[in-house]
């Protein structure tokens, strides 16, 4: 590795762990520059999940104030976020990367349909359940662990999709939701990429550079996104979800 490569992906990873925090898709940054330094895609998936992992825990440190006294519930979706991550490190070790990756700018696009129309949906959702929203519903659940079987398989914009579906379903304020986000998103990336340690081709010198740049990236992050106001940020998240497909599209 030379030492423009090194500094190259140092930045990437700075940048990648900045966007995880404020709205995800963070390896739509780091993926194709290790793509692009010769890194075979399997490798650079699989470098890129343990990488970034350090940087989802310091962003969700970074929100611990937003999420205070959400023990429980961060518990019970991330139990659902485990089993999904668990899941989509099968799926990439064992599938064919074409089948999954035909359908990821389709899921993105959805998910950056869903934070448009979200306030209204959110509105009648509450309004039908007279104000009060299901923290605990089966629905919720079962789209946090599908969002967790395509984060521990490519991870890229799984925080558009959880901050879509959470904040069509739940009452919360956007920052709380990007809290909570930034907490599932930890979940994944550390389950995706304790099992990519052991069963996968890595290179280590990637990780490094990847892990120290997220980790200033998260703590970065952390102090952008929570100064940003709701419109603000869901204009970020469709901005972001938008690039997603495109550069999915033209990959």
């Amino acid at each position: 590795m030379t030492w423009w490569h090194a500094v190259l992906i140092g930045l990437a990873g700075i940048w990648a762990g900045t966007i995880n925090t404020v709205v995800g898709s963070g390896t739509l940054v780091t993926f194709p520059v290790l793509v692009a330094l010769g890194y075979p895609p399997v490798t650079a998936t699989t470098s890129n999940a343990i990488g970034l992992a350090p940087g989802t825990i310091s962003g969700a440190i970074g929100y611990r104030h937003e999420i205070r006294g959400e023990l429980r519930r961060l518990l019970v979706y991330g139990t659902a976020s485990f089993l999904g991550a668990i899941g989509g490190t099968i799926l990439l070790l064992s599938l064919p990367s074409d089948t999954f990756e035909a359908v990821v700018p389709v899921l993105i696009g959805l998910a950056v349909i869903l934070v448009i129309v979200q306030p209204r949906v959110s509105a009648w959702v509450a309004s039908r359940n007279g104000g009060r929203t299901k923290r605990y519903g089966p629905l919720l659940l079962f789209l946090i662990f599908l969002i967790g079987i395509y984060g521990g398989y490519f991870t890229a914009a799984q925080g558009v999709m959880l901050m879509a579906v959470m904040g069509m379903l739940l009452s919360d304020s956007i920052q709380r939701l990007n809290g909570i986000k930034n907490v599932l998103s930890a979940i994944v990336n550390v389950v995706a990429g304790t099992i990519y340690a052991f069963i996968a081709p890595i290179s280590w010198p990637v990780v490094g550079l990847l892990a120290a740049g997220s980790v200033l990236g998260g703590l970065l992050g952390a102090r952008i996104g929570r100064k940003l106001s709701p419109k603000v940020l869901r204009a970020v998240i469709i901005v972001v979800g938008l690039a997603a497909v495109v550069q999915m599209l033209l990959r």
